[in-house]
């Protein structure tokens, strides 16, 4: 092996004008909205301790470090490229993409340049510093602030946009403005990563396996599996135990093959749900407590809490191993299953996952007591999964972000509120943490689309639309029109083309902004297969009509078809009340009427009485 160079860089020198570029054979960015969560997460409070609104600009000078971890590069004469660290590289770059985007309406003196570690210009050529021919297209429409078709990108591509989406959604609003010069500053030169440099491609895969495939660094999983074990005395419980972890790990790990780190993802969860009593506070300077550390050392927390969760003798490290962990083992992965893949009778479960909300695991194993019997950890699973899909719903309806962050203390409440609660409490419990959030359903008449809930209306559309396929007995499927890998997805569909001269005199809107308004209203959208929505979508309404009623029975309610020889549908209409009728045109008052029935068919899909059905 030649010379071996590790170098502590900032982001600023590791990034500044420099070209990168990543093999073939380790292309793809699989990082999921958790990891992107967890590092804005870890990010945003580290500065928060060093930031004060008194602040000026030469104060950041004297802000501390925080460190990302290292990075394995080659630097032979071909090129430069990336063998470990494309994840966390390609994520800070789709995050200082966003923060200059940012800048773009601030004064000059008020902007701090990171142009040069995004992209750089070399006879004359722009090109992004992690080079990679096929993602140029895709960071150019992000830079640009420009629309970017998916249709057909690889998988790579759809991930990058999909976590630059989340990064859009989970920026702390307090950043936004004053400090947000401070921020970047000290992103740039005060977030290290520890650059190990090898001279040929060979010696930097050397280099990468020793770090993490020859057991030089236990994983956090790892490290906390041997303490357990080696408080067993009795050594053929201890290979009893042994055996049951691998096993169980293992199932972990192959849940999901994009996933690298489920095991650990689980513990966190485990842990938070039924032992974390404190979390880190949201003031300046705050120290991490139990829900922080858990999240980033769990191995250590477990070793310095042992007491505290009753783990005192050998027989406790036993049972904690054979019983607990098993236990909620088992639930995890059949929780992740169900998210995975939809199944009707734990059809919460798949909604929340679809919606990115990682928080559910935490929350339904919070509610989970070893001393629970098998239909009662299935009622449990029920009745969390729906009161958390109705949680969702009604901030996302009130326009209220569900991000990380955000939330992150509310649901800690949450959690402790819930812990071990038993069937024939744990109802009402649920109601009243809806009922503290303050928000209704009630609201639905002013919800539209916008960038916010652009996050949510497809899926909103999708329940939508399923709900009322299912209750007039058509053979639908959810899972197709949520999805986005499927050959030809749903998009949304905006019922008036976007043709401000079209309706200006008819509908009497003054300017371009009132009609939006109107164009994007909940009533005005439906959902249809991809191909449709953009062979649909330049037509006038009296073209769209007849086009309709060949689509999903939502779309279909359109059209006067619809309302004979329809049993089936006229039956389902009686018996919810609601308010279906054909509209022969679509005016401003067809929306406001469209947008009624969607408040109605919304209460129905999200009625909180269904939390104490599914527990009864």
């Amino acid at each position: 092996m030649k010379q071996i160079i590790g170098k502590e860089r900032s982001l600023k020198e590791l990034l500044a004008s420099k070209k990168y570029t990543i093999h073939y054979y380790q292309r793809e960015y699989r990082w999921g909205k958790k990891q992107v969560e967890e590092l804005l997460d870890d990010l945003t409070d580290q500065f928060d301790d060093y930031y004060d609104v008194d602040h000026i600009r030469k104060d950041g000078a004297n802000y501390g470090h925080y460190y990302l971890g290292s990075i394995v590069i080659t630097n032979d004469e071909s090129d430069r490229a990336i063998i470990d660290g494309q994840q966390r590289l390609t994520s800070i770059t789709l995050l200082l993409i966003y923060l200059e985007n940012l800048q773009k309406k601030r004064s000059i003196e008020d902007r701090v340049k990171i142009d040069d570690l995004i992209y750089s210009e070399e006879y004359g050529i722009k090109s992004f510093n992690i080079s990679i021919e096929e993602r140029e297209k895709c960071l150019n429409a992000l830079f640009r602030e420009e629309s970017f078709n998916l249709n057909g990108q690889p998988e790579s591509v759809q991930t990058i946009y999909s976590r630059f989406q989340d990064i859009q959604e989970i920026f702390p609003e307090e950043l936004k403005e004053r400090a947000l010069p401070f921020f970047i500053e000290w992103l740039i030169k005060k977030v290290y990563l520890v650059e190990i440099t090898a001279f040929t491609e060979q010696d930097a895969h050397k280099i990468f396996v020793s770090m993490n495939d020859r057991g030089l660094s236990l994983t956090p999983t790892e490290m906390l599996k041997g303490f357990l074990l080696s408080e067993i005395r009795d050594d053929e419980f201890r290979s009893s135990a042994n055996d049951l972890w691998k096993e169980k790990i293992y199932k972990l790990k192959t849940i999901d093959a994009d996933s690298k780190e489920e095991d650990a993802d689980f513990i966190k969860n485990w842990l938070r749900a039924q032992y974390a009593i404190t979390i880190r506070e949201t003031k300046k300077g705050a120290v991490k407590e139990d829900f922080d550390l858990i999240g980033t050392e769990f191995h250590k927390w477990v070793r310095e809490n042992s007491k505290s969760m009753g783990l005192n003798r050998s027989e406790d490290y036993e049972n904690f191993i054979q019983k607990e962990f098993t236990l909620f083992a088992d639930v995890y992965i059949r929780l992740k299953n169900y998210s995975l893949k939809y199944d009707p009778e734990y059809e919460y479960v798949f909604y929340n996952a679809n919606r990115n909300f990682t928080f559910q695991y935490q929350i339904i194993l919070a509610t989970l007591d070893v001393k629970d019997n098998p239909e009662a950890i299935n009622k449990k699973i029920k009745a969390v999964s729906c009161f958390i899909d109705q949680y969702i719903a009604r901030r996302v309806f009130n326009f209220k972000v569900v991000d990380y962050s955000t939330i992150k203390n509310a649901i800690f409440n949450i959690t402790k509120n819930i812990r071990k609660a038993p069937i024939e409490k744990l109802g009402n419990i649920l109601l009243k943490e809806l009922e503290n959030t303050g928000f209704t359903l009630e609201t639905l008449d002013r919800f539209y689309l916008n960038q916010f809930t652009s996050r949510y209306m497809l899926h909103i559309l999708a329940r939508m639309t399923h709900f009322v396929e299912e209750g007039c007995g058509l053979n639908t499927k959810l899972g197709d029109y949520v999805s986005r890998t499927i050959k030809n997805p749903f998009d949304i569909e905006h019922i008036w083309a976007d043709h401000f001269e079209r309706y200006k005199v008819a509908e009497k809107f003054d300017t371009e902004e009132d009609f939006q308004n109107f164009r994007n209203k909940f009533g005005a959208l439906l959902i249809l297969p991809r191909d449709k929505n953009r062979s649909f979508q330049d037509a006038d309404y009296a073209n769209k009509l007849p086009m309709y009623f060949g689509e999903n029975l939502l779309a279909k309610s359109l059209n006067e078809k619809c309302y004979l020889n329809n049993p089936q549908f006229l039956n389902f209409k009686n018996e919810h009340r609601l308010p279906f009728k054909n509209h022969n045109s679509f005016s401003k008052n067809d929306i406001l009427d469209r947008q009624s029935l969607y408040k109605d068919i919304s209460k129905l899909i999200w009625d909180q009485s269904k939390i104490k059905m599914l527990l009864s």
